[in-house]
């Protein structure tokens, strides 16, 4: 699914790259080489990294 139509931007690679960049979404496009244009997007990429990183820290508490 697209997270950021403008962008082209799939819910993975945003899950990738939150694995990868400590932080908000703003640095989380920047690393993915891209910047926010409409914004409408945020809020859900966002979500989208909070709940990727909360699962990974889960993960490595467990292991």
């Amino acid at each position: 699914m697209y997270v950021c139509i403008c962008n082209a931007i799939r819910e993975t690679d945003l899950r990738c790259a939150a694995r990868r960049c400590p932080g908000d979404a703003d640095a989380v496009y920047a690393f993915l080489g891209k910047r926010p244009q409409c914004a409408q997007c945020l809020d859900d990429a966002a979500e989208i990294l909070i709940e990727e990183r909360e699962g990974c820290c889960h993960q490595a508490i467990a292991a």
